[in-house]
């Protein structure tokens, strides 16, 4: 990491030293001392990029005047650490089993997981990455004394192998060899397996146990995490801009959602919900941030109650000037840290808390109080789901212009493509242009999947200049892609041939219509789940003796998460009945 001080990262920065800076802050009549400030451009380092690249001056001072701006900007450059982590060698992992031999573990557990159990996590908690190399949204490693696995879904067979040493780390199916099936058979009796009780969901670590107990060791929760005592150089938490959803796009006010959860809590008799998904508390309060890639979320834990008052534990320093009059009386902010003072208040009460995403750190807090957990699904999930008239108008506006972005693109490929020069990055780039130019636009909504010939067949494939493929006629290309508007999220996944397609790619793809037409037009009755329409989409596939492995669809949010839950379109069983107002993808595939 960059010196903070001295900092030469342009022509136009001057030189700064402490002194000098602190003077400017002071005269400028910024109260917080040189230290703090330090502290909260770390943090704004630490964040994702956005495309309002100064929005962030505003937690230090509103129109700072121009040398401290442009000095702020250059220690904020200087703070940035880089975008990957180094090559992921032998020496991070002796290093990670030198401090587990240090706290007594003979194994230790690294998801690719935060607090939250989000799929898109901040640099800091990109632990799997750092430890194996694998840069994938979904995956969990298991390091022992002496061998080591990682674990992916189907979406990330390809790219795991081509990211993680096979002589370092075993590469295992997440489904079909999964990590509670590989620690059975690994792990010596009286083993201690280590795990971070804030990074693993109650019913993980019950998972985690089972498979303990079958092997006569032990699961021990780490009060420090040990891949974090070695990662010597790992990025602070982030510190990106809260600010607020205008009821104009979000169709309701935070008080009116929150009374109406409430009422829920009281008609099931519990005195509050632990609410641990960043997502539903952004809809709740109706904020957005930036603390993660690709989706507008200010990472947070709060506490509803069944009078509809909401303690939000969210470092203070994030949230822009006014936005405490947004969120009203009802709503007190408090540093994170004091989470755990206000769990113990609720003691011998009824809370209720989504086993799937409540990490295990706050479940064994209430229940070390004697409270009750009222076991259920995150009760913000299906209201959220649910849009508005205003929001689904919203979103269609927004699928408007995006589907305009797409066809001028579609229309430049077609033209670029046949000249034989195009490459994946640099069609990419021009999609995400043609977006950018439009009304609302905030940013991409994951990361593009621009992948020509065999990359198509990389589920979540991302080009690389080291992989930058040519798109070659005879060849299909594949762009999945996305967007993030003020008003609604966008998924759009489109497959063209260059040039004249072959026998076999247009029969595939043929199937692959078929089954995205039969969902498409399918009409259900009421408290039909997707995953009873997911054959639908698969029927055509089957019968030529071919499948995909990965979900038909998923739950899309307006301008929050691109994969939004409870309702999905999948094989896998779910009990969420899709209902008026959930938006959900729907994109089967193939893939040779």
């Amino acid at each position: 990491m960059a010196a903070p001080f001295d900092t030469d990262t342009d022509t136009d920065t001057v030189s700064t030293t402490p002194d000098d800076l602190a003077e400017l802050l002071r005269c400028a009549g910024v109260p917080q001392s040189i230290e703090q400030v330090r502290a909260i451009i770390a943090g704004v380092a630490a964040a994702p990029r956005p495309r309002d690249d100064e929005a962030w001056l505003s937690l230090i001072l509103a129109n700072p005047p121009e040398e401290l701006r442009r000095r702020l900007v250059a220690w904020r450059d200087a703070l940035t650490p880089p975008e990957a982590f180094g090559p992921a060698g032998p020496e991070r992992l002796a290093a990670l089993r030198g401090e587990m031999q240090r706290c007594g573990l003979d194994g230790f557990i690294v998801p690719r997981a935060d607090e939250h159990q989000g799929e898109y996590v901040a640099q800091r908690a990109m632990r799997l990455a750092w430890i194996t190399g694998f840069t994938g949204s979904a995956g969990a490693a298991v390091v022992l004394a002496g061998r080591a696995a990682i674990f992916v879904d189907g979406r990330y067979t390809l790219q795991v192998a081509s990211e993680v040493d096979p002589a370092l780390f075993e590469l295992r199916h997440l489904v079909e060899q999964p990590p509670e099936r590989w620690l059975a058979e690994a792990l010596p009796p009286g083993a201690l397996l280590g795990y971070d009780p804030w990074l693993h969901s109650i019913t993980g670590v019950e998972r985690l146990r089972a498979a303990c107990d079958r092997a006569d060791a032990f699961l021990v929760a780490c009060p420090d995490n040990p891949l974090d005592a070695v990662w010597t150089d790992q990025p602070p938490p982030p510190l990106a801009p809260v600010v607020a959803q205008s009821v104009r796009f979000a169709g309701r006010t935070s008080e009116d959602k929150r009374e109406d959860v409430a009422r829920d809590l009281i008609r099931d008799t519990a005195a509050a919900a632990v609410l641990t998904a960043p997502d539903s508390i952004a809809w709740l309060l109706n904020v957005r941030g930036g603390d993660v890639a690709y989706t507008p979320l200010p990472l947070s834990f709060a506490i509803l109650y069944a009078d509809a008052r909401v303690d939000w534990f969210i470092d203070p320093r994030k949230l822009v000037p006014g936005l405490t009059e947004h969120l009203g009386p009802a709503v007190t902010v408090q540093p994170p840290d004091a989470l755990g003072d206000a769990l113990d208040c609720l003691a011998s009460q009824t809370v209720r808390v989504d086993p799937g995403t409540l990490p295990a750190w706050i479940a064994e807090r209430l229940e070390s109080n004697d409270a009750t957990l009222d076991k259920g699904l995150d009760p913000c999930a299906l209201p959220k789901a649910c849009k508005t008239p205003v929001e689904l108008n919203g979103i269609r506006a927004a699928h408007r212009r995006d589907g305009a972005a797409l066809t001028r693109f579609l229309a430049w490929l077609s033209r670029e493509a046949a000249g034989g020069s195009l490459r994946e990055i640099a069609a990419s780039d021009r999609l995400e242009a043609f977006r950018a130019e439009g009304e609302l636009f905030e940013g991409l909504s994951f990361p593009t999947i621009s992948g020509a010939g065999p990359h198509g067949a990389i589920v979540h494939y991302r080009a690389m200049p080291a992989t930058d493929r040519l798109l070659e006629a005879g060849t299909l290309y594949l762009v999945d892609s996305g967007a993030q508007y003020r008003d609604g999220t966008t998924d759009v996944t489109r497959t063209v041939a260059i040039g004249p397609a072959g026998a076999e790619q247009r029969h595939r793809f043929t199937l692959v219509l078929k089954g995205h037409i039969a969902v498409a037009a399918a009409l259900f009755p009421t408290g039909t789940t997707g995953s009873q329409l997911d054959a639908l989409a698969r029927r055509a596939l089957w019968a030529e003796g071919l499948d995909y492995d990965h979900g038909t669809g998923h739950g899309v949010g307006q301008f929050l998460s691109v994969h939004e839950g409870p309702q999905r379109i999948s094989k896998a069983g779910n009990t969420v009945a899709l209902q008026p107002g959930m938006i959900l993808s729907d994109e089967p595939g193939y893939y040779k």
